[in-house]
């Protein structure tokens, strides 16, 4: 997600850092207080509480989940198996480190070799024409034409029979998100037409614009893959795309709309950040900041009750909001008026005051199915959804997913399926994610200052979380899922430097996840006003960091990686260990600053997409505004250790915490930077590890007010073959290969 500056003309979608956490959760320091003295913890880093989780337990469910669409445990997964499987050899990082820079295009490390493979607006059918960077395609068109803000992202190989086939790396389909219309002035003729009042057009290719994109991509002789045009999986899925509800959710009155009396279906998935996939070859795309494109009206908290009030302010949409889109007022046709979400009607069925409820779920996608509505599983809760991300799948287990909502100060989540995983539920599609995703159980994560920590169930009926509750009364488990943030809320989770996406290690099962940056932190010294926090042990630095030598970032600008080891390596367990992995900053910032002790060839800002490879590398992508002065977005590879391999640690501001050992240029090493103005997101690989696919989001995007062709800030794609082009700036996949045809990064 995109945590970029924006000019006047592209509409804001910095949701995740409107803070809407105003809970008064216990501080961590009053609860390790009650349990123990911090000094004694501290001491030996890790507590002995802390060991004791893990006692004699053996490996088990958790580990896996790496490339090739994989973690079932069976024939189609990729990453390594549980239990008592052979240690997997730990990676070497065989390439240069690429500097920092700020060149207007992706530099990558020798040997290796870029290609574009799709860009905003390129056709998926040989019927539409080229791109032709005047703005002038169709809105009908963008319903056969790669989307805007490529982000999340999944490979699945095909088989010669049109199934999942995860050994496949020659042929495959790849399911690239879209999350917003990065530049409007890119998108349309002449930009975006000035008003209150949007045009009806504008507003239907921006619409399409949105989503997700499912494609063949197939190799050629020298190694490339290709995108194969008019391949019958070939498929956009877009903001008015017809999806079904499942789950405990489906039918509440909650969801209920004009468009769905029965609030069983809705149309559209909207801003698609991150991404997951299941172990039976589905992908999941997860929408995060869905409130871009709703409003509200200025009077609405009258014609509501208080809970509803309660309900939506804790969502992040108080009344007199107007959508960045304005998608509502181009007409009064549902198809617009659907964006707003206030009361007009007599009833929820007159009217769209739930429109923002359909929105911030895990969407489920098959690919191998064209014609199938994708399903939004209700069981998983809805919030900002950054990502889906399972453990691996062990038969007779349940199946588990691990999520963040990336707001400012939110939460960490987890899902544990009821069903436990049969390994011949591969290749079954839609009809498999009904039976381990609409039943399950809701977690959030309370992190603990000894290294301990808890996951606290979010169940109607246990826990206070009943219609006792003084705060929102819950009627019942459907209205859990649809406000889980105030049902954790009443529990006391960890508030988080806005989570974004996890990974999980498929050499031992730890699960490692991205937190970006927090501005609400302030002194441990200071009273907190407002939405200000104080720093915790899982979230411990306050600093002040400059850009440009004038410009002061407070909080935690640079953001760091924690990651968990579940007790007993067991991921449905309600106990884990934790340690803070990585954290980021400038190489010449100061010692409790720079806590990893990163240098030149692997320091880095705001860590936003993660991913494991099946062989145990972690990739780090950036998202970056406060270290964009000296660098670029970027990418790095890293080789981690395990939970408990540093110690004890004082962050800036002075706040005690835990940290994983030191990072040096052998294991952690810069792998790519992109063009100006970007965020490198989104990452995948063939199972062979001899293609590696990423993202580049919004080139450009600090474009010139007047929006001329000749003033963006970036030219990107095409100044990565030609300095001199002056083409728009667009989104687009990347696809990377070795010059000698290896595996990338050995």
């Amino acid at each position: 997600m995109s945590s970029q500056p924006h000019d006047s003309g592209i509409p804001n979608h910095l949701d995740e850092d409107e803070i809407s956490n105003q809970s008064s959760n216990p501080h961590i320091q009053e609860i390790v207080a009650a349990r123990m003295s911090r000094r004694g913890v501290l001491k030996g880093g890790i507590s002995v509480t802390t060991a004791t989780l893990f006692g004699s337990l053996g490996l088990s469910a958790c580990s896996g989940g790496g490339d090739g669409g994989g973690g079932n445990g069976g024939t189609a997964g990729g990453g390594a198996p549980g239990g008592d499987a052979a240690p997997t050899p730990t990676p070497t990082l065989r390439f240069e480190a690429v500097p920092k820079n700020k060149n207007d295009l992706v530099s990558i490390a020798s040997g290796y070799r870029v290609s574009i493979l799709h860009a905003l607006g390129d056709p998926l059918q040989s019927g539409d024409a080229a791109w032709a960077d005047d703005g002038s395609e169709t809105p009908d068109s963008y319903n056969r034409r790669i989307g805007d803000g490529h982000d999340g992202m999944h490979y699945f190989g095909l088989s010669n029979a049109g199934a999942w086939q995860a050994d496949r790396s020659d042929r495959g389909l790849l399911c690239v998100n879209h999350e917003y219309v990065v530049g409007p002035h890119c998108l349309h003729p002449n930009g975006r037409t000035a008003g209150s009042v949007r045009v009806a057009a504008e507003v239907d290719k921006e619409i399409a614009a949105h989503g997700v994109s499912v494609c063949e991509v197939k190799r050629g002789a020298d190694m490339s893959l290709s995108m194969v045009r008019d391949s019958p999986f070939n498929r956009r899925i877009t903001s008015a795309t017809l999806m079904d509800f499942s789950g405990p959710a489906k039918g509440s009155n909650l969801l209920r709309t004009k468009q769905s009396p029965t609030g069983t279906t809705t149309r559209g998935t909207n801003n698609n950040c991150a991404n997951g996939y299941t172990p039976w070859g589905t992908y999941l795309t997860c929408e995060e900041n869905y409130l871009n494109v709703i409003g509200r009206a200025a009077d609405d908290d009258a014609a509501r009750s208080a809970k509803e009030v309660t309900a939506l302010n804790r969502s992040g949409l108080p009344q007199n909001r107007k959508s960045p889109y304005l998608w509502d007022t181009p007409g009064s046709s549902d198809d617009y008026a659907r964006w707003n979400a206030s009361v007009t009607g007599a009833s929820a069925e007159d009217d769209f005051r739930n429109t923002a409820n359909n929105f911030g779920w895990i969407v489920e996608i098959d690919p191998f199915s064209p014609s199938s509505n994708p399903v939004k599983r209700t069981a998983l809760g809805r919030f900002n959804h950054e990502g889906c991300w399972p453990c691996k799948a062990v038969a007779g287990r349940p199946v588990v997913f691990y999520m963040g909502d990336d707001g400012g100060s939110e939460y960490i989540y987890k899902f544990v399926s009821k069903a436990n995983w049969d390994p011949a539920d591969v290749g079954k599609g839609l009809a498999t994610g009904a039976k381990y995703m609409d039943q399950g159980t809701l977690y959030a994560a309370k992190f603990n200052a000894d290294g301990s920590g808890n996951w606290l169930e979010l169940t109607f009926g246990k826990n206070g979380i009943d219609s006792s509750h003084t705060t929102y009364p819950f009627a019942d488990q459907a209205d859990v899922l649809i406000n889980p943030r105030l049902a954790a809320d009443k529990l006391g989770p960890t508030k988080m430097d806005r989570p974004e996406w996890g990974a999980v290690n498929p050499l031992n099962g730890e699960v490692y996840m991205s937190l970006t940056n927090n501005s609400a932190r302030v002194a441990p010294t200071a009273t907190p006003t407002g939405y200000q926090l104080r720093p915790d042990a899982a979230n411990p630095r306050y600093y002040e960091d400059l850009k440009n030598g004038t410009s002061v970032q407070k909080g935690n600008p640079n953001g760091h990686i924690i990651r968990w080891r579940e007790a007993g390596d067991d991921p449905a367990a309600s106990a884990f260990t934790w340690d803070i992995y990585l954290f980021a900053a400038q190489a010449d910032a100061a010692a409790d600053v720079n806590l990893s002790k990163l240098t030149d060839v692997n320091d880095f800002s705001c860590p936003d997409g993660l991913w494991f490879d099946s062989r145990g590398i972690l990739w780090i992508q950036t998202d970056d505004s406060a270290y964009t002065d000296v660098t670029n977005c970027m990418m790095l590879a890293a080789v981690p250790g395990k939970v408990g391999d540093g110690g004890a640690a004082t962050a800036a501001g002075g706040t005690s915490t835990i940290k994983g050992a030191n990072a040096n240029g052998t294991t952690v090493r810069r792998f790519l930077t992109g063009p100006k103005d970007c965020e490198i997101t989104g990452i995948a690989m063939t199972p062979d590890r001899k293609t590696l696919f990423f993202n580049v989001q919004h080139p450009g995007e600090a474009a010139s007010a007047d929006h001329g062709a000749k003033a963006y800030t970036s030219y990107w794609p095409a100044s990565q073959t030609d300095g001199a082009a002056k083409k728009r700036p667009r989104s687009a996949t990347v696809a990377v290969t070795r010059s000698d045809g290896g595996e990338i990064a050995l």
